[in-house]
Formats: structure tokens, C-alpha cells, sequence
């Protein structure tokens, strides 16, 4: 996910809640402690279903169509549901399916029962909900960034690139509450797409009403998830609310969640220390404080942070430039010290204990490590950049998020950059979180601090990321032998797993040959939670947390 994106873990840093996707999230988006609401509740008032939790950044959409990042999508998933949602264990439990769809024998065409739901406002959740919102997703003239999740179902890629008109998307609604989905291809990962946010129904009349104002305010969006967006004030604060129309409400606990948009850890921690915060992210400098607490955890994570290297500008296009950058600067170093929360680095794209492929091994064990710290090369590639790119002296500008977290990041790889490359200075360029991806779509930026949770369970995920001219690209990196790969594995190569998993293998290789990013860590969590906060559900892709069966007790 610029995101996504991708459905991941409960409260991380404040840098990693900064994911693109699911893509892209910090703690994890959302899922940060919060301050007592906007009401004054405290964490004291613990016979009360009361959650207070931290968010680092603004949330930048609330329309599940325009979303691409993990701050949105987690809200999404605790407001919205699709066909499907992550249940307790992870695995995709009906939502508003109100029951396993009827598969066609070439499993390309999917007929769903609708449960008897309902939006916020009392209209009942339709067919037609879903035809709508998939059809305004791919239509190029909602310009969504997601599209390309929808590329499975037929005719969206013709329609998305405007050979073809969204009424002709294989979507269709046979009565209010049956849904008929028709496949392009036969994908082993429907079901987990399908409770991604993209995926969301959205309610066609209460759209029309609200025009160019839909989702911009609390009081704007309507919602049919397990709470409603009850309060928004930008930049500071937001709240959920239990949803009394929606269809599972006896199994939500929580009557509300509290969220304050705190950027400092310092901040953060103050507020978990005088109990107007359930739950603070922790960066180093806290984490030895801290780690005997008794409400001291850790948590493993999907998240890959990485530098976008853009090769727009005239030196990243050189690959030789690009291969001294990311062999410059010591990742170990960088966790152990500089984060020092439970992450550890990446010489991939890839996470660790993601995916599983048709030989039973996990991508990352098949794949290894595909990088290393090698200050000495990175010295000799630089001096080879220098002579084919012709400079001797260049200013390079990193992109950056405004939190504390993400400013102690840029600092220790200027000073490492700096130190290593003859010639360069790195200047920082630190952005609220919505700006920043803004300026990453348009590519104006010479690399930037980024980073990707996955959407759904399959590297695939990741992978397609960086086709050429991709929506989440956003670097200007082309490599046809790569897009052939990708554009198999996602087509013919679907009959043959096995196969396919070799080219989504290959495919990663390609990609850090070309040095097209410089990986950086799988982001850890190291946070203080309450003993009395309970259920709340980390999810490996898709919207971070779950709070639906969430409780204090």
C-alpha cells in the first residue's frame, strides 16, 4: 500500500505507522495510543468499553476507492467491511457475504448472498453498492491508484485504461442481495483481495448527495463496519464509535475509540504514563527504559521499509550510483541502535514469514538475502557513477515524514551517506504524511524514506509494484524482462503455481540486481500496553488492526 497498504500488526513506531498500502503506515497505522477524546475520557474509566489510542498522522482519505495508505486503510477496516474481513485468526471470515459464494467448475465466476445489512444512515448495504463502487474504482476518470488491484476481475484493465466502458466490468447485481463476479483468471488469493479496502461496497445514493464533500468529514461518510467515524478534527484528533446498525454489533465490546494525532514519542509516552493514553509506540531511546515493564511487548511485523530512488534525477538513473547508495551505509547498525524495537534488516523486497510457496518454503528462505554492506564497493561504484553520469560534486534531497522517529532515520544515513560517497550531501526534506505522498506520486522527490505493508497474502503484493509505469512505481524504474515476469505471474503462469513462484522469485532478484531500491528493515514493534486492553487483532496485510473484538476488562 503507498500504502498499502498492505492488513498488519497493532501499534508500531511513529515513522512506521508512514506505510504507503497497505500499502503502504511508525506504529501501525491507527493502531497508535491515544489521548483521552475529544470528551476527556481517561484510561482510568476502565469499566467503561473506552479505547484510547495513539495515531501519528492525519488520516489522508477516508473514500476506500481514492485510499492508498496504511493510516486510512486501518480506519477503513474498522468502519467499512467488504464481502469479507480478517476475522481473529487472520483468515478471511464472512463480512457481508452472508454466506461461501457459488464457484463456477473454472473458479472465474463467483455468485454471493448479501446478509441483511445495514449503512449508518439505515439504508440497507445492496448488490449494487458493491457494482458501484468497483465500477467507480477502475473508471480512469476517478484516477485511483488502486485500480490495478481490480485487474483480476474482467474487463477492468480495458476499462481502467479507456478501452472499454465500467458498465462492461465483470460485476453485476442479479437481484439486491445476490452479487455475480466474473474472473479473468482463476487466482489462488481471491477471497484475502476481497477484504481489502478497494473491495469496499459504497452506498451510490448517499455518494451523489454529498459530491465533491464525500468522506472529507466524519459527518460525511456513512459507514457499515463495527463503528462509525464519529468525530474528525484534522490534524488533531478523530473517534470511532460503536455502530448500532451494524449487522454483528453483539459481538463488538467497545462503545468508543479515542485517537490522538501525536507525532513525538516523547509526547506519546507522557500520555501513557498519566493514563490518558492505553497504549504508547516506543522508539530506542525508550525501549531500555522500559523493556523490564511488565506492559513492555514486542511484535513482528510483514512491513518493509525502503529508499524510493527516483530515477528522474540524472545521477539515480546511473545504476552503478544506485548500487553505491544502497551498498554505502550498515542496516544492522541502523536497527540495533537507531530503532532497536524488534525490527531487523532487509536486503529484500519480500518479507520473512509472509508466504509460503508450492515446496512448503517461505519466499524469504528460498530467495536468502539479496544485499550486504560493502562500504569499499560502494566507494568503487561511486567513483564509476561519477565518470558515466558526469559530476563530481552532487546534492542529493531525501524525502522524509515530520515525526521525531523518521528525523533520527535521515540523520544517520546523511552522516553515513555523507561519510562513504565523496562528493554527495544529502539534504532532508521532512513532510506531513499526506503531502509526502503526494510529492512521491508526482515524483518530485530525489529519494525518499518509504514504505509498503502488503494487501494481500501473496508476494505478489510487493512484486507488482514496480512494473513499468506502475501506480505505486513512482520512480521511474523499467525493466521489460521484469514486467514479462509479473505480467506471467499473473496470467498464464496461475495454472502452474510451481512456476509461477520461480518467476515471482526471479522477479525480486531482478529487481534488487537493478538496485532499484535500497531496502532498509521488516519493521518490529516495541510499545507499553495496558493489562486490561484486550483482543485487539494484528493483521499481516491489509488494515493493521482489527478493534472489533477489541475490550477493556
Amino acid at each position: 500500500m503507498n500504502k498499502k497498504f498492505s492488513f498488519l500488526l497493532v501499534l508500531v513506531l511513529a515513522l512506521s505507522t508512514f506505510l504507503a498500502a497497505c500499502s503502504g503506515g511508525g506504529e501501525k497505522a491507527g493502531s497508535d495510543t491515544k489521548k483521552g477524546s475529544s470528551e476527556g475520557k481517561s484510561a482510568d474509566a476502565k469499566k467503561e468499553q473506552v479505547l484510547n489510542l495513539i495515531a501519528t498522522s492525519e488520516i489522508p482519505s477516508m473514500d476506500s476507492t481514492l485510499a492508498t495508505d496504511s493510516v486510512s486503510f486501518n480506519v477503513m477496516n474498522n468502519v467499512y467491511e467488504g464481502l469479507y474481513r480478517l476475522g481473529q485468526d487472520n483468515e478471511p471470515t464472512l463480512g457481508m457475504a452472508a454466506e461461501e459464494p457459488k464457484v463456477s467448475e473454472d473458479g472465474k465466476t463467483y455468485t454471493f448472498k448479501l446478509r441483511d445489512a445495514k449503512w449508518s444512515n439505515g439504508d440497507a448495504v445492496t448488490a449494487n453498492d458493491f457494482v458501484f463502487s468497483w465500477r467507480r474504482a477502475v473508471d480512469p476518470a476517478t484516477a485511483a491508484e488502486y485500480a490495478y488491484m481490480l485487474y483480476d476481475v474482467k474487463g477492468a484493465e480495458e476499462i481502467n485504461s479507456g478501452k472499454a466502458k465500467p458498465d462492461t466490468l465483470g460485476i453485476k447485481a442479479i437481484d439486491e442481495k445476490t452479487l455475480e463476479i466474473t474472473l479473468k483468471n482463476n487466482i489462488p488469493y481471491f477471497k484475502s483481495l476481497l477484504s481489502f479496502a478497494t473491495f469496499y461496497p459504497q452506498n451510490e445514493k448517499f455518494f451523489k448527495e454529498q459530491g465533491k464533500n464525500y468522506a472529507l468529514e466524519a459527518n460525511t461518510g456513512v459507514y457499515n463496519g463495527p463503528f462509525t467515524l464519529s468525530d474528525w478534527k484534522h490534524e488533531q484528533s478523530f473517534q470511532l464509535k460503536k455502530n448500532p446498525t451494524y449487522w454483528d454489533n453483539a459481538a463488538v465490546k467497545l462503545e468508543t475509540i479515542n485517537f490522538n494525532i501525536v507525532k513525538d514519542t516523547a509526547t506519546a509516552v507522557n500520555l501513557y504514563e498519566t493514563k490518558k493514553a492505553d497504549r504508547a509506540a516506543l522508539n530506542a531511546e525508550f525501549v531500555d527504559k522500559y523493556k523490564s515493564d511488565k506492559n513492555f511487548g514486542t511484535s513482528p511485523d510483514t512491513s518493509v521499509y525502503f529508499l524510493r530512488l527516483n530515477e528522474k534525477n540524472k545521477v539515480l538513473a546511473n545504476r552503478d550510483a544506485r548500487k553505491a547508495l544502497d551498498l554505502a551505509w550498515d542496516k544492522k547498525s541502523f536497527v540495533d541502535v537507531i530503532l532497536n524495537n524488534g525490527s531487523k534488516p532487509a536486503y529484500y523486497l519480500v518479507p520473512d514469514k509472509f508466504a509460503v510457496g508450492p515446496d512448503g518454503k517461505d519466499f524469504r528462505e528460498t530467495n536468502g538475502d539479496l544485499g550486504k554492506l560493502d562500504v569499499e564497493e560502494a566507494k568503487k561504484l561511486w567513483a564509476k557513477a561519477k565518470k558515466e553520469a558526469k559530476f563530481d560534486k552532487v546534492t542529493l534531497e531525501m524525502l522524509n515524514y515530520d515525526d521525531d522517529n523518521s528525523a533520527k532515520i535521515s540523520q544517520y544515513l546523511k552522516e553515513q551517506l555523507e561519510s562513504n560517497l565523496e562528493g554527495l550531501t544529502v539534504n532532508i526534506k521532512p513532510q506531513p504524511f499526506k503531502q509526502k505522498l503526494d510529492l512521491e506520486s508526482k515524483g518530485n522527490y530525489d529519494f525518499s524514506f518509504a514504505g509498503w505493508g502488503p494487501d494481500y497474502q501473496d508476494p505478489m503484493t510487493f512484486i507488482d509494484m514496480f512494473v513499468t509505469d506502475g501506480a505505486h512505481n513512482q520512480m521511474g524504474y523499467s525493466n521489460p524482462k521484469y514486467d514479462k515476469l509479473v505480467a506471467d505471474a499473473k496470467g498464464p503462469l496461475l495454472s502452474d503455481l510451481d512456476a509461477r513462484w520461480k518467476a515471482l522469485l526471479e522477479a525480486e532478484k531482478i529487481l534488487m540486481d537493478d538496485a532499484a531500491i535500497s531496502p532498509m528493515y521488516q519493521r518490529g514493534t516495541a510499545f507499553l500496553q495496558r493489562e486490561y486492553v484486550k483482543g485487539i487483532v494484528e493483521h499481516p496485510f491489509g488494515g493493521d488492526f482489527g478493534y472489533k473484538w477489541a475490550h477493556i476488562e
